[in-house]
């Protein structure tokens, strides 16, 4: 298998892993499945970033892009621990659990 063949199943990877973390999002209701879904589409597009980076004739990968995913990474784990910390507020003081249309 040669870097080619690599580089496309990962960007294939990152794409389905994009796409069924935008789905959730879309179609779920409850809090911590749509953060669970944003987590999904974050990991997708860390996927494309590390698979992104250009490597030189020694297959040596450029290290920005995988400082830039690290960075991203504890950066996505504050937020996601807000967004669980602010839904499950939410649910403290209304009872809700999902978004709802109705008032």
């Amino acid at each position: 298998m040669n870097a080619m063949e690599t580089y496309q199943i990962y960007l294939t990877a990152s794409a389905v892993l994009f796409t069924t973390g935008l789905a959730g999002v879309f179609m779920a209701r409850h809090f911590f499945r749509r953060i669970v879904a944003t987590k999904i589409m974050g990991a997708g597009v860390f996927l494309s970033l590390v698979s992104f980076a250009e490597r030189d004739a020694l297959e040596f990968a450029d290290p920005v892009p995988h400082a830039m995913v690290i960075t991203g990474i504890v950066v996505a784990v504050s937020a996601a621990a807000f967004a669980l910390a602010l839904a499950r507020r939410i649910h403290q003081l209304t009872g809700e659990h999902d978004f709802t249309t109705d008032s």
